[in-house]
């Protein structure tokens, strides 16, 4: 559950899992082992987290192991073993790679005594250097975690309460794990971290990203396209990784910043950086480097003590810059984070309604940025297929270099079926909606000669 680096650590467990000689079960009620890799970033993940080990543990049977992994699991273990009593054991966010050391534990329980629990949290007393073991690429794309953990002190989050402080992976063991999703048939690799543009700091070689991103380039084959870069911190966005950004040609220009903020005294009391000056040069840069990048950020409305001027310094903010993609969300206070304890709090209502002002700011930003891609031409990397509804028409879904998969919009390709998950083509884009691209694909023998069952319209 939760976010990209969840799921490259589950990915990690699975591997570990099965070369221990556990097959995966496909429903639950046929497993011997049931593990749930929480979320626990916010309340609502926390509660959604909690509902899912609720209802395995309702219908876990005695034989049955349910462990509750993850951020959760750190973070609030006793609430977890509390509301879910159905747990047998907890596992850590830095002790993923020690889950066969737990399931054995909890298997060699003396049978007829009360079934203890066992719990692995903190830190290991080893470091996981290797490659991280991880199943085939499906789709053709793959996250990459390059470190865990997180040295920014941002008040209204959670995350170093539980993920500790920045630790960053060796290059060669980020490297050796990248060269091994290609082979297992990766097309894209997605950079992933608290904050990826900090990797290498922890180590005494801070704006190491660089050159990390220049050794995946370089030693990884032409079977990998394209390198995205997700979960840039402001500041750390240096001259030299502009410079690989812009030279590296897998490395696709397209960067994901969250801001959180666009007024400067919201900032300071986030514990953000607040110089605006500094995000507009990061900005111009970037677009002078390469004019045709695409920036995503994500903002938080309704931060307490929020008045109405310093939200609209916001839309303002979202107005100038001209992201091309924003998320957004409401701001959630959570337990023992400085923010939660602020005066001021915004009312529910006037959140919804900010949050609601601020999206329809951008839609216009987003159709207008997406209108301008009419006209050209476009690699996609498929996603699957559906149709079109009420005609029935068959569907291509896939991305551009513009989309990071599961936050950002899709290329629609009409008439096109059968082409499958992973593969990738040219499309000449002939349509926009606030979110989404319309394209056409211009060579139907790309695929013919690979499928049978192609059909064009």
């Amino acid at each position: 559950m939760g976010c990209p680096k969840n799921q490259v650590d589950s990915d990690g467990m699975e591997m570990l899992l099965q070369r221990a000689d556990y097959a995966y079960a496909p429903t639950p009620d046929g497993a011997d082992v049931l593990i749930v890799n929480t979320c626990g970033f916010l309340e609502a993940a926390k509660d959604e987290s909690i509902d899912v080990l609720q209802e395995l543990g309702r219908a876990k049977r005695a034989d049955q192991i349910l462990v509750a992994a993850g951020c959760l699991a750190q973070r609030n273990g006793q609430e977890v073993l509390t509301r879910a009593p159905a747990v047998d054991g907890l596992l850590g966010t830095r002790r993923w790679m020690d889950v066969l050391e737990l399931l054995q534990q909890l298997r060699s329980r003396e049978s007829g005594r009360a079934m203890q629990r066992y719990s692995l949290l903190g830190d290991p007393e080893h470091e996981f250097d290797a490659a991280v073991p991880r199943p085939p690429v499906a789709g053709g794309s793959a996250y990459l975690k390059i470190s865990d953990g997180c040295n920014a002190p941002c008040a209204f989050c959670t995350i170093p309460s539980f993920k500790g402080k920045l630790r960053s992976r060796p290059l060669d063991a980020v490297v050796d794990e990248a060269q091994a999703l290609v082979a297992a048939g990766a097309k894209e690799l997605v950079i992933v971290a608290q904050d990826t543009t900090d990797y290498g700091r922890d180590r005494g070689e801070p704006d190491s990203l660089p050159r990390l991103l220049s050794a995946i380039c370089n030693r990884t084959g032409d079977d990998l396209r394209w390198v995205r870069l997700m979960y840039a911190y402001p500041g750390h966005v240096s001259d030299a990784l502009i410079e690989v950004m812009a030279t590296q040609e897998k490395i696709v220009p397209y960067l994901d910043m969250p801001l959180q903020h666009g007024d400067p005294r919201t900032l300071r009391r986030m514990r953000r950086p607040s110089k605006l000056e500094m995000v507009y040069d990061h900005v111009e840069k970037l677009r002078m480097a390469m004019p045709d990048i695409a920036l995503r950020s994500t903002f938080i409305v309704g931060y307490p003590g929020e008045t109405e001027e310093e939200f609209q310094s916001l839309l303002d903010f979202v107005e100038a810059i001209a992201f091309d993609k924003v998320g957004a969300f409401p701001f959630s206070p959570e337990p023992g984070t400085p923010a939660a304890a602020l005066p001021d709090p915004v009312p529910p209502a006037v959140q919804e309604e900010r949050y609601g002002r601020l999206m329809q700011v951008q839609q216009q930003i987003s159709l207008a940025k997406n209108q301008a891609q009419i006209g050209k031409m476009l690699d996609i990397l498929v996603e699957g297929e559906g149709e079109i509804e009420g005609s029935g028409e068959p569907l291509i879904l896939g991305r551009s270099y513009r989309d990071a998969p599961e936050v950002d919009g899709l290329v629609l390709v009409p008439g096109l079926s059968g082409v499958p998950a992973g593969e990738m083509f040219q499309v000449h884009i002939n349509g926009a909606m606030e979110y989404d691209l319309v394209g056409e694909a211009l060579v139907a023998e790309t695929f013919s000669s690979k499928k049978s069952n192609l059909s064009f319209s």
